[in-house]
């Protein structure tokens, strides 16, 4: 048996007015997720326990299987697993967000979705300037990056539970009232506030701001914490697979899930990603893997940036380019297969960031038996009798059930 997960980010929302009380997948032209809701199984999943905080990090471990409550490390660990940076126990490990800040709003989350070049740059420049025996910056994709601490007179390990806010969850407020809080935060604080003076006129943003573009002004940092044990799917189900995203965190939980990461050419993570390679790399990789996993991080980028057309037309592009690339390539050995497509949560357009609402997601393949259920969208999964309310307890049904 084969196994196929397939994940669109955030694609998820609530009924928009201008779509007539629809939501984006409900409008979506998505054939191919329709067919396989058409020939298999619809349900509803919740991702996120309750009072946990609905990121594709908790999200995501809940759909691979593991219970978020119990093996939950912080989004900065597993990014950090994903980037080949081994933690040590007096270690924690940051999200650090390249963002812009302009009169005391947080701008952008994104510095403009800066590209991975110029932010590499900028990151090796901060490790320079701010780097130490304590403090070290790491590199990633686009706007992502690591910050990682270690231990001294001034931070405790204790301080790992200091309340920081996503960055995401505040664009277009004033960012004096989201810094981190709790013992501790002023060593953060600290950091964040010297990244300003050594970035507002570093080359790169002054090239930025010539074309019009966001400035990265400042890093925010986030998603702190120390890495998990875990069970690999391997260890649980016998299982050898593959993960194929672009963003660090999803490679990280694949990592720590005992898969091998497979990069693609032209992968952004971001709307204009390679979404058929993907889908055709996932194909390959199935000749000697039983299980991939396909993230798109498309519809939840759309979703932040509250922009309803790039979230309708990334959905189309995930149901076109990867769904419909991968039903396409599967004629040889279909009834030997099993497809769970889905998202990890909502990315409302109306919130711009994350919900923990339920999701809807289709299982179809072999021996599963469609239900009346004809089209895939979170009102069409209201109707279902399959309902995940511990959503790490949906891959058991999908592999063995």
């Amino acid at each position: 048996m084969k196994y196929i997960l397939l994940v669109g980010d955030g694609m998820a929302d609530y009924p928009i007015p201008e779509l007539g009380e629809k939501t984006p997948l409900e409008v979506a032209n998505i054939p191919n997720l329709n067919y396989l809701a058409q020939n298999g199984v619809v349900g509803e999943i919740k991702t996120v326990p309750d009072g946990m905080p609905p990121g594709s990090d908790v999200a995501i471990l809940s759909v691979l299987g593991y219970n978020p409550e119990k093996y939950y490390p912080g989004r900065a660990p597993i990014e950090a697993a994903s980037m080949g940076i081994e933690l040590k126990e007096d270690e924690i490990a940051f999200r650090c967000n390249l963002v812009t800040i302009e009169d005391e709003i947080l701008k952008d989350y994104s510095a403009g979705h800066i590209s991975t070049s110029e932010a590499k740059q900028i990151i090796e420049f901060l490790n320079e300037k701010l780097g130490s025996e304590q403090v070290k910056f790491y590199p990633g994709v686009s706007y992502r990056h690591l910050m990682v601490l270690k231990e001294d007179a001034r931070w405790k390990m204790q301080n790992v539970r200091l309340t920081c806010t996503p960055p995401h969850d505040i664009t277009g407020k004033p960012y004096d009232s989201y810094l981190p809080t709790g013992e501790g935060a002023e060593v953060i604080r600290e950091l964040m506030f010297a990244s300003q003076g050594f970035l507002e006129n570093h080359p790169v943003n002054q090239n930025r701001l010539k074309e019009n573009k966001n400035p990265a002004n400042m890093v925010w940092l986030w998603g702190q914490g120390k890495p998990s044990k875990m069970p690999t799917l391997e260890q649980k189900f016998g299982l050898r697979g593959a993960v194929i995203a672009a963003v660090d965190l999803v490679r990280g939980l694949g990592k720590y899930a005992g898969l091998e990461i497979i990069d693609v050419p032209g992968a952004t993570g971001y709307l204009d990603t390679n979404f058929i390679g993907k889908a055709e790399y996932a194909l390959a990789a199935l000749k000697n893997k039983d299980f991939v996993f396909v993230h798109v991080e498309a519809p939840d980028e759309a979703g932040h940036n509250g922009d309803l057309q790039a979230k309708i037309k990334a959905i189309e592009d995930f149901d076109s380019k990867v769904v419909g690339t991968i039903i396409n390539g599967l004629p040889g050995i279909k009834d030997e297969v099993r497809i769970c497509a889905l998202c990890d949560h909502p990315t409302p357009i109306s919130l711009k960031t994350h919900s923990a609402d339920n999701v809807p997601f289709i299982l179809y393949g072999h021996k599963i038996e469609p239900d009346e259920i004809l089209e895939y969208n979170e009102h069409s999964a209201k109707n279902t009798l399959i309902n995940f309310q511990e959503g790490h307890t949906l891959i058991n049904y999908f592999i063995m059930g």
